[in-house]
């Protein structure tokens, strides 16, 4: 019955036997015969034919929409199969890295044999945990990384901007140098030193970006963060300053557990080196 729906939807879609034959591969006798069966198994007539056209009968028009729908489940219940047989490896990542992750993502699934990657965007300890757990396959974590972990694929990337809350005394500067900073209070994600910025350490538990901003609307103190950070958000509370301090930067790798090689992983680990280069 489903070969008979596909050509009932087919023919509708063309009101042409000939044509909806061609776009299947069939031909026109047997795209006949298979509506002819369909009409029989319903006890309908779905399509009114003459010599010079083919229209939908009101029966035909009703029951449309239903084979159509029956089409897509059809398509969707294929792909997902597909989806779920193919290798899949989970990746945790920093929502600062995100644009990294996204292009592993396309270029693993881009590959033959194809592998699935499942992204969850995690803080450094989130992450570390689910590494920890077998959650996920691998993570993308500010180094160094935690003991026992394998790692590869290293890279920087440049702090470049501070996020103040609006209304604060640098959120209309063009520019901010470290000197601006004295006497203020920087937030510093999952305990990391800024190197070289004067001011008080607040430490910000996990790692986590998003809820350091909150912090910084909430007033709690000032925030340096990545240019790639600065693309993603986009608050009223906030504004980010460029900030010139020098060589300031958060060095990245990919981490994974000696015990879970598995060749998907590899190919994870080829992904990125290779998205590195060629970003």
């Amino acid at each position: 019955m489903l070969r008979e729906i596909h050509c009932f939807t087919r023919v509708a879609a063309r009101l042409s036997f000939s044509a909806a034959a061609a776009d299947l591969g069939m031909s026109q006798p047997a795209m006949s015969q298979a509506i002819t069966r369909l009409e029989r198994a319903t006890g309908l007539r779905l399509f009114a034919r003459t010599a010079r056209e083919v229209r939908l009968t009101a029966e035909g028009k009703a029951l449309l929409a239903y084979a159509e729908q029956v089409i897509e489940s059809v398509g969707a219940f294929t792909a997902e199969a597909a989806r779920l047989a193919r290798p899949t490896i989970h990746l945790a990542y920093p929502p600062p890295v995100g644009a990294l992750a996204a292009r592993v993502a396309r270029r693993l699934a881009g590959r033959t044999p194809a592998v699935g990657v499942e992204l969850r965007a995690a803080g450094r300890g989130e992450a570390a945990r689910a590494l920890a757990g077998g959650e996920v396959s691998a993570a993308i974590l500010a180094t160094p990384a935690p003991a026992g972990l394998v790692t590869a694929a290293r890279f920087h990337v440049t702090v470049d901007h501070l996020a103040v809350p609006v209304g604060h005394r640098l959120a209309s500067r063009p520019r901010v140098v470290p000197a601006d900073l004295t006497g203020q209070v920087l937030l510093t994600p999952g305990s990391r030193p800024w190197a070289g910025l004067p001011g008080r350490a607040r430490l910000v538990a996990e790692d986590d970006f998003a809820a350091a901003l909150d912090l910084v609307a909430a007033g709690a103190g000032l925030l340096p963060v990545p240019q790639l950070l600065v693309r993603t958000v986009r608050r009223d509370d906030l504004r980010f300053v460029p900030l010139e301090a020098g060589d300031l930067r958060i060095t990245y790798a990919l981490a994974w557990s000696k015990e879970r090689v598995t060749p998907e992983l590899m190919a994870l680990v080829q992904a990125v080196q290779d998205a590195l280069w060629t970003r």
